[in-house]
C-alpha cells in the first residue's frame, strides 16, 4: 500500500511540475470572443454561469436575448430582482422563430437587439456581454454575419468578453472566436415525451 501511495505521489508531483511549467508561459489577458453552439443542451446555461461569476466578482456585465420572448426564466428573474445594479438584462426577442412566423418583424427585432448589443459592448465598464441565441438570428439571416464579425474584430474593447450562444454557429464566427464549445446531444428527455421543466430548462 505504501509503494502505491509513493508511486502516486511521485506521479502527481511530475504532473504538477509539468503543469506549472506550462502555466508559467500563460501570462496574457484579453477580452475573449466565446461561442457556445451545437445541438446539445447547456449553451445558454453555461453562458449564464459565466455571467453569474462576473456578478460574484463585482464585475459589471450585460445580457441581450435575441430570440427568447418575455416568458419568465430563473436567470432573468434572479438578475432583475437581485443584480440589476451590476448586470443589465435586455430581452429583445418575441419568441422562437417558428412561433412568430413573421420574418420582417423578426429581422427588425434582431437588428434592435444587435444595436443594443453594440452599445453594451462599446461600454468598457461591462466586462462581459452575453448575446443569448444570436446564432439563431444569424442562421436565419436576420443579421449580417459580416457586420457581426467586423464589429467583434474591430470595435470590441480589448478587455471585454463577449459570449455568443445558439445552434449552428456560422463558420465566420467560429473562425474569429477565441473559445468555441460545441455541445453534443447524446440523450434528451424531450425525445421521450418529457416537456421542458422549470429549474432545468428555464
Amino acid at each position: 500500500m505504501t509503494d502505491d501511495t509513493d508511486r502516486h505521489a511521485q506521479k502527481m508531483a511530475k504532473k504538477k511540475a509539468a503543469r506549472d511549467k506550462i502555466m508559467a508561459t500563460k501570462t496574457e489577458e484579453k477580452g475573449l470572443v466565446i461561442v457556445h453552439t451545437g445541438k446539445g443542451k447547456g449553451k445558454s446555461s453555461a453562458a449564464f454561469g459565466m455571467i453569474f461569476r462576473c456578478i460574484a466578482h463585482g464585475m459589471p456585465c450585460a445580457v441581450v436575448q435575441f430570440i427568447k420572448g418575455g416568458m419568465s426564466t430563473g436567470e432573468r428573474d434572479l438578475i432583475l430582482s437581485r443584480f440589476s445594479d451590476i448586470c443589465q438584462f435586455h430581452t429583445m426577442g418575441e419568441g422562437f422563430t417558428w412561433e412568430t412566423q413573421d420574418k420582417t418583424r423578426d429581422t427588425e427585432m434582431a437588428q434592435a437587439a444587435w444595436d443594443k448589443a453594440k452599445e453594451l459592448i462599446r461600454d468598457e465598464t461591462n466586462r462581459m456581454v452575453l448575446l443569448d441565441e444570436i446564432n439563431i438570428a444569424l442562421r436565419y439571416d436576420y443579421l449580417d454575419i459580416a457586420e457581426v464579425v467586423r464589429f467583434l474584430s474591430e470595435e470590441k474593447p480589448p478587455m471585454t468578453h463577449v459570449v455568443l450562444t445558439g445552434r449552428n454557429a456560422k463558420d465566420e464566427l467560429i473562425e474569429i472566436a477565441d473559445l468555441v464549445t460545441e455541445m453534443e446531444l447524446v440523450k434528451h428527455p424531450f425525445r421521450s415525451g418529457i416537456k421542458a421543466q422549470i429549474g432545468v430548462e428555464f
